[in-house]
């Protein structure tokens, strides 16, 4: 039997949120919903709400009387959603990962492929009409046979893994949290391990998202322990790498290539260095576009107030003090 309680959609709202209120009014029995329009009525709200959605301010936090649940508007909302009275909280917060594990990891994969067959290098000859092959057998990566290392093993890790291990790549990963070894990775470690794997690899492939402890991590002395035949790719987020030392790392040739959908600034400024390297490919953070996303965010949201009204666990439980 279903529990009453309420759920606060906290402003602003948009077309899309107004739907999604619609659509759960009908269809969690029970839920007292409120949508807040603006500031006045999410703070009236706020005091008998036992769960809410979107991003909740500290000063709305310290008038919650009652609350348990966030669902985070983002699978990994930006830095300063997570602030010290939120994390310090009793409530529970959930978020949207794992909407995107399709369409991000063949994002990934067409990085791969397009180094792997030197594309990086015929486009640009395309565009500028010139017909040049390299000598035979050279500028290409024969897949079987290569390692792709992928740090983060989420639900876009294991889907990356999985669509490499069947063009005939070993995978090597590091995970923070994961224990169970899918059978497409062939070797599974704790991030201290990340070093020693590094000169391994063919392909460094970073999934893992913004916290505390990933902010920068990627630098110069990381660049420098993998192979000058290697290519990096980032597809988690922005903050994770310095790119002063990737335009380094690539200028010295430490490595050999490198692609990336998220930066340290977005958007990328024009006169960034990166954009005129010629190993380098670049797309505007948009990995993760593809079709049924606002649909899989609801289904996240209803999932989630079925689960609270009847007592059960929460998908998508995020440890607050590492933001994910």
């Amino acid at each position: 039997m279903n529990n009453a309680f309420t759920f606060l959609m906290l402003p602003p709202q948009t077309g899309l949120t107004r739907q999604w209120a619609a659509r759960l009014a009908h269809a969690v029995p029970g839920m007292n919903l409120v949508l807040a329009e603006d500031a006045d009525t999410a703070a009236a709200a706020i005091t008998t709400a036992d769960a809410a959605f979107g991003t909740l301010p500290a000063a709305l936090l310290a008038k919650a009387q009652r609350l348990r649940w966030l669902q985070a508007p983002q699978a990994a909302p930006p830095a300063g959603y997570y602030y010290p009275e939120l994390i310090a909280h009793s409530l529970t917060v959930t978020n949207f990962r794992e909407i995107y594990n399709d369409h991000i990891s063949a994002h990934i994969l067409a990085f791969v492929l397009a180094f792997a067959r030197g594309l990086h290098v015929f486009i640009p000859q395309q565009i500028r009409r010139v017909w040049a092959k390299p000598p035979d057998d050279q500028g290409v990566v024969p897949l079987p046979g290569s390692t792709a290392l992928i740090v983060g093993l989420g639900g876009i890790g294991a889907e990356t893994a999985r669509l490499l291990a069947a063009f005939g790549v070993q995978v090597l990963a590091v995970d923070a949290r994961r224990t169970d070894q899918p059978a497409c990775v062939a070797e599974l470690h704790k991030p201290d391990a990340l070093d020693s794997l590094l000169p391994r690899a063919d392909f460094v492939i970073l999934t893992v998202p913004h916290t505390p402890a990933t902010e920068g991590f990627f630098n110069r002395s990381k660049f420098r322990l993998m192979k000058p035949s290697a290519f990096f790719i980032n597809i988690g987020r922005g903050m994770t790498t310095k790119l002063d030392d990737l335009v380094a790392a690539l200028k010295a040739g430490e490595i050999a290539g490198a692609a990336l959908d998220v930066y340290e600034q977005e958007p990328l400024p024009a006169e960034h260095p990166l954009w005129g390297l010629p190993n380098v490919l670049l797309t505007p953070h948009m990995a993760g576009y593809g079709p049924h996303l606002n649909e899989r965010r609801y289904q996240i949201i209803e999932d989630n107030c079925r689960a609270f009204a009847e007592g059960r666990p929460l998908r998508n439980v995020v440890d607050k003090a590492t933001w994910f």
